[in-house]
């Protein structure tokens, strides 16, 4: 039986590390709901590292205030997200958080308002929205977990059985919403995540059980402390205090301990203070280091006593580590930043002077964070970024608008080779403008052809797929399968190259031996004698090849 009619700073903690685990736990089973039977499904596998982004963001103090636990959720979200789906539930908390801004403890009420702000923040971060998705599945959550808030508004376990009911009634429909869904079998991936992360809050709130690899970081009462001093932007407390409480006096009960650990926080950051009447361990940031010993003493006695200054500490390694001086660059007009998967992939982009490049590879998306740390590194007024896959875009888009201090134009490139056409029509003597118009109608005159493997059975625009099948997609459609690599890549091939083409480029993948590849150019150049044919080592992961026509 459910018995919280509030949720506090601590509680919300709690509630979003067991609804993390519980995601992290499931990340495979998300992966799977990939349309397509490919290898690189990755839509649990970004919104799990989103959500420890987030935890470990909740996990840098101990926050008692509702509101601003939720701040520092939404901040760590958006910080930390990957791919299109780590995105959105970014958007999701970071709606969440402003509902709350304010709030001390939330009421069912004010949750489901949250939820419901949430889902419209999602909806107007996304430029062409579409039903059958996670925001469809965030939206009729918090629709219906409104209507039950107003006629249970003190009633939690009612409205946790309504977000996880709709949730699952609204989560077999998308399967039906979006053809793509309907043709391949399956719900949608990132709504299905969504649902394992309110799972993990009901968890907690029941009392219920969580993942097992996860249970000792949600102790009722404690925090998943990450003491990053270099993390800290700006140090308001220099000393770092930390010691237990044993021996705790005989009258000591365990409002003692709340109260302690509200003085702390009145007086410093990072608090963590855990434990039982059997002992107590303490952990602070402060001015005051004499106070809090003085508030430990309070309850018990103190051992293991230690006290750092962290701001000289600071000051010391600014000291050993600072640089050279060093005549200022001057700054460029223009600078560019590509994502890029294989190490054959990253030297050709810097051979084309790109000056930066961010890895993320099919499965391992960067984060908004590394896109727009990439784009503070280049010295330029204006900085194109190409993110070279389509689930990359998004994040791209997000890091753009985070960037203050230049301009920065993303060009929506969706694989690598239609990120070295931008790079190589990009000319240094024209403007933005006409530059991002040129590098973009350069990419889209690339279509690319890609050869992996089927990691389950599927049927899919006639094909009968098999589990270990060789497939061959065209602009991101499966055209061609087949028990060979050499024989569906030449197949592939059949499918694209029109009259009109002019170039084929074959990148083969870290799986190919150049041998094979070069017999497979041969090949092509053979069959397409009007084209000129080049190769190169990509190094990509799972993909054995990865073709483009021009």
């Amino acid at each position: 039986m459910l018995q919280t009619k509030i949720i506090d700073g601590l509680l919300l903690r709690d509630m979003v590390i067991a609804g993390a685990a519980m995601l992290d736990k499931n990340r495979d089973k998300v992966d799977a709901l990939n349309v397509f039977p490919v290898p690189d499904g990755d839509t649990g596998t970004n919104m799990s590292l989103t959500m420890a982004s987030a935890t470990k963001e909740l996990g840098q103090k101990e926050y008692l205030n509702a509101g601003e636990a939720a701040e520092a959720l939404a901040k760590g979200a958006l910080r930390g997200a990957r791919g299109n789906s780590g995105v959105i539930t970014s958007q999701l908390y970071r709606g969440f958080a402003r509902a709350l801004e304010g709030v001390e403890k939330i009421t069912p009420q004010q949750f489901a308002q949250a939820l419901k702000t949430g889902a419209e923040t999602a909806y107007k971060a996304m430029m062409k929205p579409k039903e059958g998705t996670i925001l469809t599945v965030a939206r009729v959550i918090a629709e219906d977990a409104m209507r039950q808030a107003e006629k249970a508004p003190e009633d939690y376990e009612a409205l946790f059985d309504v977000i996880l009911t709709t949730g699952e009634s609204i989560l077999k429909k998308t399967q039906q919403m979006l053809p793509a869904l309907t043709q391949a079998g399956v719900i949608d991936a990132g709504g299905r995540g969504l649902l394992y992360i309110y799972m993990g809050y009901a968890a907690v709130l029941k009392g219920e059980a969580i993942p097992e690899e996860h249970a000792e970081e949600i102790k009722e009462g404690e925090t998943v402390l990450t003491d990053d001093h270099e993390a800290i932007s700006e140090i308001k407390f220099a000393y770092c205090t930390d010691f237990l409480v044993q021996n705790l006096f005989p009258d000591i009960v365990d409002e003692d301990i709340d109260q302690f650990r509200r003085r702390l926080n009145r007086i410093g950051d990072c608090v963590q203070v855990t434990g039982d009447l059997s002992q107590v361990k303490v952990h602070a940031h402060t001015n005051s280091p004499g106070k809090v010993l003085d508030y430990g003493l309070s309850l018990g006695e103190l051992v293991d006593l230690k006290i750092e200054n962290i701001a000289q500490q600071r000051r010391d390694k600014a000291a050993k580590n600072a640089p050279q001086e060093k005549p200022t660059e001057p700054l460029k007009d223009f600078g560019i930043v590509a994502v890029s998967l294989g190490e054959g992939f990253n030297q050709i982009f810097k051979d084309l002077v790109v000056d930066q490049v961010v890895e993320g590879g099919q499965t391992m998306n960067p984060s908004i964070e590394d896109i727009a740390e990439a784009i503070a590194r280049v010295n330029a007024r204006c900085v194109f970024v190409l993110p070279n896959n389509g689930n990359v875009i998004l994040a791209a888009q997000q890091a753009a608008e985070l960037t203050e201090d230049k301009k920065v134009i993303v060009i929506p490139t969706k694989n690598v080779a239609m990120g070295i056409a931008a790079a190589v029509s990009f000319q240094s003597d024209a403007d933005a403008d006409e530059n991002a118009k040129r590098m973009e109608e350069s990419a889209q005159r690339v279509r690319t052809g890609t050869v992996t493997y089927a990691v389950r059975d599927s049927e899919m625009d006639g094909l009968h797929i098999k589990q270990g099948d060789m497939i061959g997609l065209y602009n991101g459609k499966i055209v061609v399968t087949g028990n060979n690599v050499h024989d569906v890549a030449f197949d592939l091939m059949k499918k694209i190259v029109t009259e009109d083409d002019e170039l084929i480029t074959v990148y083969f993948g870290k799986d190919v031996a150049q041998d094979d590849a070069q017999k497979l150019t041969d090949e092509i150049a053979d069959e397409f004698g009007d084209c000129d044919v080049e190769m190169h080592d990509g190094g990509q992961p799972l993909y054995y090849y990865l073709i483009s026509v021009e």
